[in-house]
């Protein structure tokens, strides 16, 4: 069952959006899950994850402070939310079950989704 990515929008710079991503049980239960933004004419890039307990999480440095990974298990929903939001985070971002081989490479284990759309305008 895919990931479905929601919440995107266009936002003005330092206001705020919160993402969702509804996943499997089967996947969401047994995973890491991990948000992902792919800007214009850049690579995907890790933006935040959260381990299967909740307890932990990790976050590039240019969203650090800014941006909040959770998760709700009865849902089986991950949430990004997103403050203080500049041009530069202007992105498709990605959810996905993640791990991680040294706590700052991370990868997906399936494939992508479709994304939502985060448009930060100056």
């Amino acid at each position: 069952v895919p990931l479905v990515e929601s919440g995107g929008g266009l936002v003005q710079a330092g206001g705020s959006l919160r993402l969702s991503c509804a996943a499997s049980g089967r996947t969401f239960s047994r995973n890491s899950m991990g948000w992902f933004r792919q800007a214009p004419g850049k690579e995907r890039e890790f933006v935040a994850a959260i381990t299967v307990s909740g307890t932990s999480t990790n976050y590039s440095d240019s969203v650090k402070g800014r941006f909040t990974i959770s998760r709700d298990t009865a849902k089986n929903t991950v949430y990004l939310v997103m403050n203080s939001l500049k041009p530069e985070d202007t992105a498709v971002y990605y959810c996905a079950p993640t791990e991680s081989p040294d706590g700052i490479t991370y990868y997906a284990l399936v494939a992508w989704g479709r994304g939502t759309l985060v448009t930060v305008s100056s």
